[in-house]
């Protein structure tokens, strides 16, 4: 079993992923899917050993990770991007359209601000929200992964 973090759209505010240091210091891995304000460094700084993933939004003038990844948990494909530049706002079609022409069984973004967890054209569509300080409602991801099943929860602070 393989447990791990998402988090997007911090905007530099390191308080509220402070409050989740126990979350994340026990978490296998940690995902943060973009618009990082160079948070991306903190986690990497503070998480050393855990297996850290980060991908750029377009907020991020450091770009520390990657526009668009795909994550393999225990053979379960991931494709992971922050949205920008799929046009996330009209829908996540065109990233279902990437997810499965990589051959991915899921899909996690950012960018839209508001969470996501439902089941698109056979792909598990999985957005964590955030924990900007401007948030209404700030949240962040959880996902667990046992042999080939994965199951995302979105977690509201």
């Amino acid at each position: 079993m393989t447990t791990c973090l998402i988090l997007s759209d911090t905007h530099g505010y390191r308080k509220g992923m402070e409050r989740l240091d126990i979350v994340l210091s026990e978490a296998d891995m940690i995902v943060h899917l973009g618009d990082t304000s160079a948070d991306g460094t903190y986690i990497m700084q503070k998480y050393p050993g855990k297996k850290v993933y980060l991908v750029n939004g377009n907020c991020d003038g450091e770009k520390l990770g990657e526009n668009e990844l795909v994550i393999e948990i225990e053979g379960v494909r991931i494709f992971a991007t922050h949205g920008h530049l799929y046009s996330a706002r009209s829908g996540p079609f065109k990233m279902i359209d990437r997810a499965k022409e990589l051959g991915c069984s899921a899909l996690m973004y950012g960018h839209t601000h508001r969470a996501q967890d439902e089941e698109i054209e056979g792909i598990e569509v999985f957005n964590p929200g955030t924990l900007s300080r401007t948030a209404a409602d700030p949240s962040y991801g959880y996902l667990v992964v046992n042999r080939d099943k994965a199951v995302f929860k979105v977690v509201y602070v």
